[in-house]
């Protein structure tokens, strides 16, 4: 992978609203991850007719191996210049995984919706989760492979230039911005935009816009699909007006969609 981005993959990341990232981490890495996931996971890893639901969702893991494969260098310089060197945290625990399996149930989280970033009046109730036009709280959304996703194995759905719809919607709402289920209740009236599919080897990334809509889907495929979606925390907000130092492209993103010069 490429340490620092080309002026295109930084265009596309403003406008698009994500760019992907290959090899990032080696396969050997990835397949260590996989291992400790089967760990928990409440099936056989060998015994396909023991895999009887469509999607089970794992937590927060912060052993070094998954640290390890989102703190590399060149990820930590692509971050610099997409959200600003001094303005994220390091990641210290990755997740959540929804690990999905071939299966004949259809699952019930394909829906289309924007991954919310802090926390409403319950902490408990992620629905209650918002997310503002200043993405308190979140820099980047990350899709992590680590494991081959082709297009038969559940790849995220990306809507591509949706980022854009989004700070429209969030801008009139401030501060306060609009909790996960209140977004998610206005996304279907959006313009219909180009869907990408989030494939590649074990060991590609996507970062993307925390504003983009996304979506999962059912697996057709025959191996497990195993991919992380841990945010990259942001130090403070970011600022979108009146800035000292210019604008950084995830802040440029959201002053093109407000009409901000």
């Amino acid at each position: 992978m490429a340490d620092i981005l080309s002026k295109q993959e930084i265009d596309q990341f403003i406008t698009d609203g994500f760019i992907r990232i290959d090899h990032v981490f080696s396969p050997a890495l990835a397949s260590g991850i996989v291992d400790i996931l089967w760990q928990d996971i409440p099936f056989k890893k060998l015994a396909p007719e023991t895999w009887t639901e469509p999607v089970i969702r794992l937590g927060m893991y912060n052993q070094q191996p998954f640290i390890d494969s989102v703190n590399t260098p060149g990820l930590h310089s692509i971050f610099n210049d997409l959200v600003g060197e001094n303005k994220w945290i390091p990641c210290r625990s990755v997740g959540t995984f929804p690990i999905r399996f071939p299966s004949d149930k259809q699952p019930n989280d394909t829906g289309l919706h924007v991954d919310a970033s802090f926390p409403g009046d319950d902490p408990a109730d992620y629905l209650k989760w918002r997310v503002n036009i200043k993405s308190k709280g979140r820099a980047l959304l990350m899709l992590i492979l680590y494991s081959d996703v082709t297009e038969a194995d559940a790849p995220t759905v990306i809507y591509k230039k949706s980022h854009i719809d989004v700070a429209k919607l969030l801008y009139p709402e401030g501060d306060k911005g609009l909790s996960f289920l209140e977004l998610t209740e206005k996304l279907n009236t959006l313009p219909r935009r180009e869907e990408v599919l989030a494939v590649g080897r074990a060991g590609t990334v996507y970062l993307c816009h925390p504003f983009l809509v996304h979506a999962g889907q059912a697996h057709k495929g025959h191996t497990p699909k195993f991919m992380a979606q841990p945010p990259l925390l942001l130090q403070s907000e970011l600022v979108i007006r009146d800035a000292v130092a210019g604008y950084m492209p995830v802040e440029q993103a959201i002053r093109l969609a407000i009409n901000e010069s």
